[in-house]
């Protein structure tokens, strides 16, 4: 491939401490009441009463929106995995969008208090995404629309780029094959470009998916059937950037981001496969209010990030 697109060790750094960072702040939503930077051993106090909300799609679409942001921030971004909502929510608060709409979301510790503190919770943020975020429209667990509602939002405006990642589980939906023939009725000049982005995690809410089990050869095949280029990138950041280099090129690109179910979370929970798993779709420590083991599993998780190398209570975020 001709790759246009240099990225410094700087960059790196940049998207692996910004996707950190809303890793963090993504489990810190699905989990915590209380002591949320984690200044004080976690106790069954600082634990949600009742533990609502998905995270197995949720580092896949901080990968992919850091990595949006980073190459062309003019992208339009459309979330298939609506369910994946503390991701995108997290995303929205890092970038000073949702302070924009809500004045208690400040990027400082209160502005963190509010965001986790409230996910999920009586008078606060819903479990999905909803017309109460920024440029949401629908509610985020009526999975297969995305594509359509790129190719609509493309429609008769040759100035935009759309992205869109799809869930592998909503990719079998006959709303979402059916919107694969949209780029053969618009693609002409006066439409804006799609950029489809596929999350093949492998799992969806109880079991494997049926494209993560197709050969390599025939997910190729079963992209280029539909007219698109297929192109295949990791979660490395300097590989997603020459990927989005090279479908900048293309005229009908579609990326295959293949990534773990659940990857920086609990690798075994009571002797079951999390990560790399369906297990890790909704809550993978369920128990965690009520189970010595889960908790410290959740304390242990949550200190991997190391948030207090990209969050400082006097400077802010250092990302």
């Amino acid at each position: 491939m001709n790759y246009q697109v240099g990225i410094s060790f700087a960059d790196t750094d940049h998207l692996r401490r910004r996707i950190r960072a809303a890793d963090y702040l993504t489990v810190a939503q699905l989990f915590l009441l209380d002591n949320f930077l984690l200044e004080k051993p976690l106790s069954p106090t600082d634990i949600k009463p009742r533990l609502l909300g998905h995270w197995g799609t949720c580092h896949g679409i901080n990968v992919v929106y850091a990595n949006l942001k980073h190459f062309d921030s003019s992208f339009q971004f459309i979330l298939g995995p609506g369910h994946g909502f503390p991701a995108l929510q997290a995303n929205l608060f890092l970038d000073g969008e949702l302070e924009k709409v809500d004045h208690r979301a400040t990027r400082d510790l209160d502005g963190i208090k509010y965001l986790c503190k409230n996910f999920s919770f009586p008078g606060g943020f819903p479990s999905h995404s909803s017309p109460l975020t920024p440029t949401v429209i629908t509610e985020g667990g009526e999975l297969g629309y995305a594509l359509g509602a790129a190719y609509g939002s493309a429609l008769g405006h040759p100035e935009k780029s759309v992205a869109v990642l799809l869930g592998d589980g909503e990719f079998e939906t006959g709303t979402a094959l059916a919107s694969m023939n949209l780029n053969k009725l618009l693609g002409g000049d006066g439409n804006g470009k799609v950029l489809p982005i596929l999350s093949l995690n492998g799992y969806k809410i109880s079991g494997p998916t049926v494209f993560a089990r197709k050969s390599e050869h025939e997910q190729m095949e079963t992209i280029r059937g539909f007219g698109f280029t297929p192109l295949v990138v990791d979660d490395d950041p300097e590989k997603f950037q020459y990927i989005l280099a090279e479908a900048k090129t293309l005229q009908a690109p579609f990326i295959i981001f293949k990534n773990e179910k659940g990857h920086t979370g609990p690798l075994e929970v009571s002797g079951n496969k999390v990560a790399g798993n369906y297990l890790a779709h909704q809550i993978p420590l369920p128990l965690a209010k009520s189970d010595d083991e889960q908790l410290h599993l959740l304390e242990d998780w949550l200190k991997s990030y190391h948030f207090e190398e990209l969050f400082d209570q006097q400077k802010g975020f250092d990302l």
